[in-house]
């Protein structure tokens, strides 16, 4: 047995309640084999209890059960965090922010086919038109981390590849909005085909060398799930908050409440839930509610969060979203555009920018 096979054998401990083991996850600081015994030191960030008391007894589980170790030491360093990690600090990993960036929010959905991009796109947009009123314009920047199907390129009606200064990508902007996507990288023909390492070194990629400038807000659209990308994301950048994307019925919201406990698990404050689709308007003004009622507010409350809005299902959205022209740029003064700027609003209020 070696210090090395010590290191490779930690692979096979699990994070509790995640897939990703915490060798990858960043959590292992040294691992030491001598005269038969095995000694680990760890940092983790976490406001359970029960997730150091079940560390150390999967470790030492796995170390006792390898070839030559009589003894194991664990040291565990616990930080409660119950607030969002410190400035320059991320909430698990080491990570650090870029120079310049003052708050970071992650977009993200349990469910697939919420909405979430679309979402993302104008709220981008709603926070740029907000911050120029207050002559702060590009301050704004929007991150697409959908690596397998980045759709963010189609929406701000952005093609092109990224210019590169020095050793930084020089992200694309449009409507106030600096932008980076897997999708300016990638032929539109090449579909994507990785496995997690890789997605995490392009998120890392992502946020330490694109020349972002100086930023007020960055949001970071995640794909749907809670996958590698968002618990690389949580390793690689301190996040201001989460908010969550998702439609009225059940079959979202359910999913989207695992969404929400997975950020509270790596102490990733909810910044709120945005509920897309709550309604249609008929030629008549009369609202259908073709997905239902109330989950938003519902999942919001079991997440001990707040609604921050509801986006009614308009077909200027799609249409602004398909031609790369946002609603909140393209039809100011609809009622959806305003239901972003509101949410907009109340997310710099809580960002107190």
């Amino acid at each position: 047995m070696t210090t090395d096979s010590i290191k490779e054998a930690l692979k096979q401990v699990k994070y509790p309640g995640f897939s990703r083991d915490i060798v990858s996850f960043g959590l292992v600081r040294s691992a030491v084999f001598a005269e038969g015994t095995a000694k680990v030191a760890l940092a983790i960030t976490t406001s359970d209890p029960k997730v150091p008391l079940q560390l150390k007894a999967d470790i030492e589980q796995c170390l006792r059960a390898q070839p030559g170790v009589k003894d194991v030491i664990i040291e565990l360093a616990v930080s409660a965090a119950k607030a969002p990690a410190a400035p320059g600090q991320s909430n698990i990993g080491g990570g650090t922010a870029p120079a310049g960036l003052k708050h970071s929010v992650a977009i993200a959905s349990g469910k697939g086919g919420v909405g979430k991009s679309t979402f993302a796109v104008n709220l981008a947009c709603a926070l740029a038109q907000l911050l120029e009123q207050r002559g702060r314009p590009g301050r704004v920047g929007l991150m697409d981390c959908d690596i397998y199907g980045p759709s963010v390129p189609l929406m701000m009606g952005l093609q092109g590849r990224p210019e590169i200064d020095g050793e930084a990508l020089v992200p694309l902007e449009r409507f106030g909005v600096k932008v980076m996507s897997m999708g300016f990288l990638v032929d539109d023909n090449t579909p994507v085909i990785w496995r997690g390492p890789m997605i995490m070194k392009t998120i890392q990629q992502f946020v330490q060398n694109v020349k972002w400038g100086e930023l007020d807000v960055l949001l970071i659209d995640l794909p749907p799930g809670t996958g590698d990308a968002q618990l690389s994301l949580v390793q690689t950048l301190p996040l201001d908050g989460a908010i969550l994307v998702t439609t009225p019925q059940a079959a979202a919201t359910n999913v989207a409440r695992k969404g929400g406990l997975m950020f509270q698990k790596v102490n990733v404050p909810l910044l709120g839930v945005a509920e897309n689709m709550s309604w249609f308007e008929d030629a008549n003004g009369n609202r259908q509610l073709l997905f239902g009622e109330g989950g938003g507010a519902t999942i919001a409350e079991l997440l001990g969060t707040e609604l921050l809005g509801q986006v009614p299902l308009f077909s200027e959205i799609r249409a602004g979203g398909d031609t790369g022209h946002p609603v909140v740029v393209n039809s100011p003064d609809s009622r959806p555009a305003e239901v972003f700027r509101e949410i907009a609003g109340g997310l710099l209020k809580k960002l107190k920018v």
